[in-house]
């Protein structure tokens, strides 16, 4: 079961900030970076648990004084400020649960359409805007680095980078396969159709994290982004797409303004990909990286999105649900996260 150790944060916070004392510190603003980086993230943490720890004797002692006199108007008070210290409890829940190695980490997200044309690639769009509208409604910064225009409508494959504290933690909940259900607004009959996407999610990798890659393993292709226009055409060829000729991976940067801000950006990606690889040794394809899909098909999604004949977003794996599929379709997605995140842990 995972804990809050207050003490070993307290120790945690004492030996970083020693290192800052060092006379080298400042040399390697890479480190140092990490660092103040470690150091802002345990304080929120202690100065989070101290004033819900100070907020809590001060609800013990009003409640003590309610034993000795009746005060209508300071039993509501203390119902109201139980509530809301309730709520401030279980946010602190969660940052207990976003403890893995990578959860701090920015996260690289990847979204495929499955089998089904104009349908699928539209769904892959719509789970774009969705994760889009969560990062922005929670304070994340979103950073397309690749997009293929799709056949009619949608996409047909979105890289994207979802930058601030623990965006990994949270959007690894997101891996798999997600099922559509709805009539299609592309089928002149008004039929209802079945559609699936696949949702990749990867840790950035910091400068600290050390991946060795051969250059001679590398082949770089430079080239012109491609499709119907608009904000996703890079109008120079200043794309840059990395293969990793050894295990195939493949990735693409084409929205930096040069071709080497491309090329670094891809190559971060690359790391990210080779790393979630070199700690998964004992699986022989790529595609287990993804999470739990397999297939982007019937039979291995992770959540459903029913529009017709009934409104309802249901998680398969920790069976939590809601009605409002707009409200989800809008980024509402943090209950399904933390629903997720319990359930690991169980």
């Amino acid at each position: 079961m995972i804990h809050f150790d207050i003490a070993k944060l307290t120790n945690d916070l004492s030996e970083l900030e020693a290192k800052t004392s060092n006379p080298d510190f400042w040399s390697d603003s890479s480190k140092s970076g990490k660092v103040l980086q470690e150091i802002k993230i345990i304080k929120n943490k202690k100065d989070k648990y101290e004033k819900l720890e100070s907020e809590l004797n001060n609800l013990i002692d009003m409640n003590e004084l309610l034993l000795t006199d009746n005060d209508e108007a300071m039993a509501d008070d203390l119902v109201s400020s139980t509530n809301f210290l309730s709520k401030e409890l279980d946010a602190l829940e969660v940052t207990t649960l976003l403890s893995d190695k990578y959860d701090v980490n920015n996260a690289i997200v990847t979204i495929h359409p499955g089998a089904g044309g104009t349908e699928s690639q539209d769904w892959a769009e719509m789970l774009y805007r969705m994760y889009t509208r969560w990062a922005n409604s929670n304070g994340y910064i979103v950073q397309e680095l690749d997009y293929l225009d799709g056949d009619e409508a949608g996409l047909k494959s979105v890289t994207f980078l979802i930058s601030g504290d623990y965006a990994y933690g949270y959007m690894k909940c997101e891996k798999g396969v997600h099922r559509l259900v709805r009539i299609s607004p592309f089928d002149a009959g008004g039929r209802r159709h079945t559609s699936f996407a696949s949702v990749e999610v990867l840790p950035e990798i910091t400068e600290d994290i050390e991946i060795d890659i051969n250059p001679d393993d590398l082949r770089v292709d430079t080239y012109r982004a491609s499709g119907a226009g608009g904000q996703h055409i890079n109008k120079t060829s200043s794309a840059v797409r990395i293969t990793h000729i050894p295990t195939n991976i493949v990735v693409a940067c084409q929205t930096e303004r040069s071709q080497i801000q491309n090329r670094e950006t891809a190559m971060k990606m690359l790391k990210s990909k080779l790393l979630a690889l070199k700690e998964q040794e004992q699986k022989d394809k790529i595609d287990d990286l993804k999470g739990e899909q397999k297939d982007i098909a019937w039979g291995s999604q992770i959540r459903s999105y029913v529009f017709c004949p009934y409104t309802l977003v249901k998680d398969h794996r920790t069976n939590y649900e809601v009605g409002n599929v707009q409200n989800v379709m809008d980024g509402d997605l943090n209950e399904f996260m933390i629903s997720y995140l319990k359930w690991l842990i169980k």
